[in-house]
């Protein structure tokens, strides 16, 4: 039985295993480095960092100092990775997509643009949609991958967790994301079925979390959550969620239900705008396809990196938070 995608999961209705999660309310470059070194122990070798470098002078992208910070200090030798999109836009091309590049500032580092030279496809086991995804070709030059994500709304997946950032950021611009937002006879990317989009979204994430096996982590960071992704740059709605931290784990189920479950336990007046943007898309379904491939825990220990390792729940995480303010990073 396939659960809705409107339908969230109360932690006490869940069963199975558990992942461990860890959390830190300190938003900014430290707290971003205080996350990873939670949960780095197997990342080594060639290391590609993916994070969404956002439409031109996107409002609500994490900001470049913490990253430049992050890599400097922890991965000096590694790359950030991206693909180009399957809309139009200002990264559509890989000349299009270098020039947003360095108008939002991602210059201190390299910058592998992985479908620039082509694609390759990876197995995605046990997929009800596919057998194999393309991601830009790059991608299988990597030891291991970081994934940096901003956690947020997104106009179709409901919300842009770890699952989207790899799932719809590493598959390359023309072939991948066409079989993830079209099917056959189909070419509008927005006309595909709630339900399957996610579970297209959430095969193609398989197949880069399966590629890596064990050589990858996950951090999210809860800050600026427009209902919007950063692929709508400067229309992006204004953000009225107040910001949360930062989550980081080896677990990309674990990860992104943390975060879900930590804007479910908001106030109301907090919360609702993203609840309706991720029920209204079925997003949840991103959640329980993961589980349903083996790609996680739904259940997690959320260790407070704050206070000593105290473990902590998601309600106790999403209290005493403070309104969001704009801080004009860009």
């Amino acid at each position: 039985m396939v659960i809705p995608g409107n339908r969230y999961i109360p932690y006490e209705n869940r069963q199975g295993g558990k992942a461990v999660v860890y959390f830190t309310r300190e938003l900014s470059a430290d707290g971003l480095i205080k996350a990873y070194d939670s949960v780095s122990a197997r990342i080594g070798g060639k290391v590609a960092v993916k994070l969404h470098t956002g439409e031109a002078h996107g409002p609500n992208i994490i900001p470049r100092s913490w990253v430049r910070k992050l890599m400097e200090q922890r991965l000096p030798d590694s790359s950030i990775v991206e693909t180009n999109t399957y809309y139009e836009g200002d990264r559509y091309t890989t000349e299009k997509h270098r020039d947003t590049l360095g108008i939002n500032g991602w210059t201190f580092m390299p910058v592998d643009i992985m479908d620039s030279d082509g694609t390759v496809m990876l197995p995605v086991k046990n997929g009800k949609w596919f057998k194999e995804m393309s991601v830009g070709s790059h991608m299988t030059g990597y030891d291991s991958l970081v994934v940096l994500t901003h956690f947020k709304g997104h106009v179709q997946g409901g919300f842009g967790g770890s699952n989207k950032n790899i799932g719809i950021g590493c598959a390359d611009g023309r072939v991948g994301k066409a079989m993830i937002h079209t099917t056959p006879g189909q070419n509008n990317q927005w006309d595909i079925a709630k339900e399957e989009f996610m579970e297209r979204m959430t095969e193609s994430s398989k197949a880069t979390v399966d590629f890596f096996d064990g050589r990858i982590m996950y951090v999210n960071i809860m800050r600026n959550m427009s209902v919007s992704c950063d692929c709508e740059g400067t229309a992006a709605m204004p953000v009225v969620t107040p910001n949360a931290g930062i989550l980081s784990s080896e677990d990309i189920l674990a990860v992104d239900q943390a975060c879900i479950d930590i804007v479910y336990a908001m106030k109301p007046e907090e919360n609702h705008d993203l609840v309706e943007r991720i029920e209204s898309r079925h997003g949840l379904r991103q959640l329980t396809y993961m589980k349903e491939l083996g790609m996680g825990c739904d259940r997690y220990t959320m260790i407070d990196l704050d206070n000593g390792g105290k473990e902590i729940t998601a309600a106790e995480a999403a209290s005493n938070l403070k309104a969001y303010k704009p801080d004009g990073q860009i």
